[in-house]
């Protein structure tokens, strides 16, 4: 099974992009972030003319989360992370798929730090670390898939020093990164890759993409159960360079038979 994550920065606008990426690329399942439309706007028809089912939490302009299933369609199990019953953002999103619990994350930015913004991603994560404790607490195969919005160590930033100040790479927030790791989460490009630079993230200006001047921000987060059958991770960096392309490239791993995978995953 081939498991992607993929910030389109804008669906509708970069659906030209996601559909050739989907025909080139044929991942099993996909994780979008920054839909940047309403529940009532998704592509559904085009993509399911691809191949590919959904299920997704639109928001008008901004965030918005979808999976994508290729041939079939993912069985929701969670809209929305809890802990924040006010917190009407789309950032989270959960379905079972292939006997995988996939959970697509867009975590805030956090920019200008500090600040309200800043205190907002801090809750999110903290909120987003207990609820994968419970997961991990399941012992089902579980995979967090999405744009982290956080460089975890210097060797994911092209120039560290630069960034020292900002919302995605604080102190707090790589502690918070680490420690949900540290549940017992594999970080899967990075395990593949222990000591090579991937970038994920190039901005659009200063010819970022031209200079390599990335970041890594787009992670896939492996249960034990999973991260056991981990057999390649890698990014589709290319996709960068298209025309009227997203700031991110799509990232992936592929998996083997991952043990347990036929039995039940939890409804939630």
């Amino acid at each position: 099974m081939k498991i992607a994550t993929f910030n389109v920065n804008g669906v509708n606008g970069r659906l030209p992009v996601l559909l050739r990426w989907l025909a080139e690329a044929q991942p099993d399942v996909v994780c979008l972030q920054e839909l940047k439309a309403p529940q009532e706007r998704f592509p559904a028809a085009a993509i399911e003319d691809a191949g590919y089912g959904a299920t997704w939490l639109g928001q008008k302009s901004w965030n918005g989360v979808a999976i994508l299933a290729k041939g079939t369609t993912p069985v929701p199990t969670r809209r929305g992370l809890p802990g924040e019953p006010e917190d009407e953002q789309s950032r989270y999103i959960e379905a079972a798929v292939g006997g995988i619990l996939v959970g697509g994350l867009y975590l805030p930015n956090g920019n200008p730090a500090p600040g309200p913004k800043f205190d907002y991603k801090l809750r999110w994560f903290a909120r987003l670390k207990a609820y994968a404790a419970g997961l991990l607490a399941e012992n089902v195969p579980v995979v967090l898939a999405g744009d982290f919005n956080v460089m975890p160590t210097d060797l994911d930033v092209y120039k560290p020093e630069r960034w020292r100040d900002d919302a995605l790479f604080r102190p707090e927030v790589r502690a918070a990164y680490a420690e949900l790791v540290d549940q017992g989460w594999t970080d899967c490009l990075r395990h593949l890759h222990p000591g090579e630079r991937i970038y994920t993230f190039w901005d659009y200006f200063r010819n970022a993409y031209g200079r390599d001047a990335g970041l890594r921000i787009d992670h896939l987060l492996a249960s034990p159960a999973v991260a056991d059958d981990l057999l390649e991770a890698g990014v589709d960096r290319h996709v960068r360079g298209w025309e009227k392309a997203s700031d991110h490239a799509p990232t992936w791993i592929r998996l083997g038979e991952v043990e347990g995978s036929a039995g039940r995953v939890p409804r939630r």
